[in-house]
Formats: C-alpha cells, sequence, structure tokens
C-alpha cells in the first residue's frame, strides 16, 4: 500500500458535522492529523431546533483519540462565523467540506415558498457563505480543497423532492464554476453523491439498506480529493456501499440544420431518431461551456 496521506496543519472545517456523514468526515480527518472545525446548528434532519450537543460530542471524540477541534454551532447561513472560528482557534483555514443539509419532502404540487426557498438557503445559500469567507484565504495562501455534496436527487431527480433535488444540482454548477477559477490559486473544487446512513436518509430508506452505508464508506474519496497532492477538480462522484465512480456529461452526435433556411418543428420530427441517438458512435463528452460550442 501506498504511504499514509496525512493532513498534519491543516485546519479542516466540516459543516453538519454533528452525526453522519459529517462526522465521519471529522474524525477520520481528525486522525490524520488535520485540526478540526466540526460545525452543527444542531437541529433536526428538517430543520428544526438547536443545540451545541451534537458537535461538542464530535469534539470529545477528536480530543479523546489525540487530536485538535473546536465545535462551532452557528448556520451556515453566518458561514463568516464558521470560518472566523478556524482562523481564532488555528490561524488558518485549508479544507472546507459542506455537508450540512435538511430535507423537507413534499410533492411539488403541495409544496409551498418556505418549503422550496429554506431548503436553497442551507444547501445553496449555506455553502455559498461558507465558501465566500473561505476564498480569499485560499488565494493568499495558494492552497484550498472544497468538496461539495449533491446527491442522487440532484443527479436524477427524485419523486416529493423537487426543492431538494434542484437546490443539489445547483451544487455541481458551483462546483465546476469554482474548479475554474480556483485553478491558478491551487483550489480544487469537487462534489460528490454520496449514500450513507444518515439523519436524512433514514427517513428514506428500509433498515436493512442502511446497515450496508456505512459513512466510513464514503470519507476516504473526500480525503483523497482533499489531500495536498490530488489534482482532481471539477469532477462529480458517487459513492456509497464499497462504490466509488466518477460522472460525465455525454452528449449524442446530434444533427445540424442548415442555418440558411427556416427551421421547423417538422424537420426536428423527421431527424428526431438521429438527434436521440447514443448508440451511433457519435457521442461527445464535452467539460466546459467552450468545448459544448464546437
Amino acid at each position: 500500500m501506498a504511504e499514509n496521506l496525512r493532513f498534519d496543519g491543516r485546519v479542516v472545517i466540516v459543516t453538519g458535522a454533528g452525526g453522519g456523514l459529517g462526522r465521519s468526515h471529522a474524525l477520520a480527518f481528525g486522525a490524520r492529523g488535520a485540526s478540526i472545525v466540526v460545525n452543527d446548528l444542531g437541529g433536526s434532519h428538517t430543520g428544526e431546533g438547536a443545540s451545541s450537543r451534537a458537535a461538542d460530542k464530535v469534539v470529545e471524540e477528536i480530543r479523546a483519540a489525540g487530536g485538535k477541534a473546536v465545535a462551532n454551532y452557528d448556520s451556515v447561513l453566518d458561514g463568516d462565523k464558521i470560518v472566523e472560528t478556524a482562523m481564532k482557534a488555528f490561524g488558518r483555514v485549508d479544507i472546507v467540506i459542506n455537508n450540512a443539509g435538511i430535507l423537507k419532502d413534499v410533492s411539488f404540487a403541495r409544496i409551498t415558498d418556505q418549503q422550496w426557498d429554506l431548503i436553497f438557503q442551507v444547501h445553496v445559500d449555506g455553502a455559498f457563505k461558507v465558501l465566500k469567507a473561505a476564498w480569499p484565504i485560499f488565494r493568499k495562501q495558494k492552497f484550498g480543497r472544497i468538496i461539495n455534496t449533491t446527491s442522487a436527487a440532484g443527479l436524477y431527480g427524485n419523486f416529493g423532492q423537487a426543492n431538494y433535488s434542484a437546490a443539489k444540482l445547483a451544487l455541481v454548477g458551483l462546483t465546476q464554476t469554482l474548479a475554474l477559477e480556483g485553478k491558478k490559486d491551487n483550489i480544487t473544487c469537487n462534489v460528490i453523491a454520496p449514500m450513507a446512513a444518515s439523519r436524512m436518509t433514514e427517513t428514506v430508506l428500509p433498515p436493512d439498506m442502511l446497515a450496508s452505508l456505512k459513512p466510513e464508506m464514503v470519507t476516504p474519496l473526500v480525503e483523497y480529493l482533499c489531500h495536498e497532492d490530488t489534482t482532481e477538480s471539477g469532477s462529480i462522484f458517487e459513492v456509497g456501499a464499497g462504490f466509488v465512480g466518477k460522472l460525465r456529461w455525454e452528449r449524442t452526435g446530434g444533427h445540424g440544420f442548415p442555418i440558411d433556411k427556416s427551421l421547423l418543428p417538422e424537420h426536428i420530427k423527421e431527424m428526431w431518431a438521429k438527434i436521440t441517438d447514443f448508440d451511433d458512435g457519435r457521442t461527445t463528452h464535452p467539460t466546459s461551456t467552450s468545448e459544448s460550442m464546437e
């Protein structure tokens, strides 16, 4: 096996680290030498309430194992306060893992503005707020590693999760843009779609399936992507139950219509089979807006 990947001297912020995936990430980085900011508002999986106990317990676990950690109880919407906690306690920030999330599952026919807005505030605005505060620090020190957390619902949609699916896919676009903007300053940004047992997945998955979805089977990918030697950036990964896979966009060869003639819906209908054919050997995998225009 290759040399152990260490994070000595690095400072890691993990949001929503009071349980599930966040706790797993925090404990693992702490065990490999990093100093951890354990952020957790301490609310329920639907966003109600607040308690310092969840974050405190994880900090105690890290310290008991010989690691360094401090707790932070702020909402991710106060991302500047979370980053400030890291700077006051450890003097720097190297890695941000945006893991905090809540659910407000409801069919689109019944969804309210509040249920839509709250999901975007926590998942999208929260990630933005933390990263906006950490970004100038990353740029100045010429190093930063970011993990955003999407989900299968964001990639494929899921019944009753229009708000959650839309917010989670928004994080993919954010990730890919930050990967481009951060490249010159040695800042990488990747997004994972994890499947793991948590307070959130307990509401939608049966117990026998949850038993095989240990958070500890997701964290190693996060650790690898955040290491200083890893240059992977702007990528999407599905991970869980021992599986790790990378996703990419695929486009059919399509059909080009003459631009000097009128284009009618009947023309689209006539060429529909060619437009939608993924099996004719002409598919491409664009990775940028410029490639998509070629």
